[in-house]
């Protein structure tokens, strides 16, 4: 995990910094106004854009949609980086920039016992596979969750608000498919 190497963790931090801040001039967004489409705080994107704040998943899953990039757009393609907030640590396994413009992320998921988290909707179009290796989890758009078991997956849209949650911890593979950027 990225606190645990308190050198890859400013460096993760550092990174992810330019990125934001990079991707919000070229939209042309305001501090403000992205804070304001993405549902944090301007002084948490002001934070991480001086690199001072560490990012949480939900807060780059957060920025991700309103930026227009999958997550990687903003943690980077590094094989092994990993981000969390205490429910979820999210470990990239491979990622693919596809031809057409499209993104394939594949990460080494873990869902902490007893948590959940409520992930904002990604760009449209986008589509998750979960497939669970040990414990179980609850896991799909908000409402319509599955429970799987080891051995069982799940497909639904993550352009719509979604969740994941675990009785008893869960380990799977979670593959994110991004459609290229339309906008």
């Amino acid at each position: 995990m990225p606190e645990d190497n308190p050198d890859r963790n400013v460096s993760l931090r550092n990174a992810v910094a330019r990125r934001i801040t990079s991707l919000r001039h070229e939209k042309r967004l305001s501090l403000s106004s992205l804070a304001t489409e993405a549902g944090i705080g301007k002084g948490t994107l002001s934070e991480l854009e001086a690199g001072t704040r560490n990012p949480t998943l939900g807060t780059l899953y957060a920025l991700a949609g309103p930026l227009g990039v999958p997550l990687t757009g903003l943690v980077g393609d590094e094989v092994g980086r990993s981000v969390s907030d205490g429910v979820v640590d999210a470990r990239l396994l491979s990622v693919r920039t596809h031809d057409d413009g499209g993104t394939t992320e594949v990460f080494w998921l873990t869902v902490a016992a007893g948590g959940t988290r409520v992930s904002p909707p990604h760009r449209p179009g986008t589509t998750e596979h979960l497939r669970v290796v040990r414990g179980s989890a609850r896991v799909g758009e908000q409402g319509s969750e599955q429970l799987l078991a080891a051995g069982a997956s799940h497909s639904w849209s993550g352009d719509t608000t979604h969740s994941y949650s675990s009785p008893d911890g869960a380990e799977g593979v979670l593959v994110i498919e991004t459609p290229e950027n339309v906008a």
